[in-house]
């Protein structure tokens, strides 16, 4: 992984209007689900949304993360919608923060400047982890499942406008223009081979 430590200053190679990039990551969401309604609102602003680097590849998974995420509130009891959404939901979770860890944070940790915000996204995603675990063994019909579900979704929305907000800025600011490049790169190879791989596991959470 390539560790060169100067500013990188824009993004490398052509920007996609925002909106449209909104749009596409809520189309793929859903793909999954055609007759679930994408209930969104609005979203925390973010400078990344539609760049071509990895920033914006990341932007790009957590808007269909926040479709897949209103999707699933849409639905009722265990329906096969919601059986679906949230398998959908776990695997795109897992294989996401998979590759992200190796893609960004693996770098990002090994400055000392940024080694804090790689450590607390990294922990995150153990949180997050664990919550989709605990929903998994639960019964999805009960109000009590959507009730948890409604923690997890908070609890996600909260770590994404973080990285979006804060920890992908100062990221930005100890990465070249290689890197990025590199970056994105690698984490659409892995994200494709985590994701494929991702198991819905169950564990009540204590």
């Amino acid at each position: 992984m390539p560790t060169t430590q100067t500013r990188h200053s824009k993004p490398v190679g052509k920007i996609i209007p925002a909106a449209q990039a909104k749009r596409h990551s809520i189309a793929q969401a859903k793909a999954v689900a055609p007759e679930v309604p994408v209930q969104l609102g609005s979203t925390p602003q973010t400078r990344f949304r539609g760049d071509p680097d990895i920033f914006g590849r990341l932007v790009q998974d957590h808007d269909q993360h926040r479709a897949l995420l209103a999707m699933i509130a849409a639905t009722r009891g265990e329906s096969d919608e919601r059986k679906k959404l949230f398998k959908e939901l776990v695997k795109e979770l897992k294989g996401h923060a998979a590759a992200e860890e190796q893609a960004l944070w693996s770098t990002v940790m090994r400055n000392p400047k940024t080694t804090d915000d790689a450590r607390h996204a990294v922990a995150e995603h153990k949180q997050i982890d664990d919550m989709l675990a605990d929903l998994a063994a639960r019964d999805m019909a009960s109000p009590g499942w959507l009730r948890r579900f409604a923690g997890l979704r908070e609890e996600y929305l909260h770590h994404i406008r973080e990285e979006e907000q804060e920890q992908f800025v100062q990221a930005q600011k100890h990465l070249s223009d290689s890197d990025v490049r590199y970056m994105k790169q690698f984490f659409n190879r892995r994200k494709r081979e985590e994701k494929a791989a991702a198991k819905v596991t169950i564990q009540i959470k204590h």
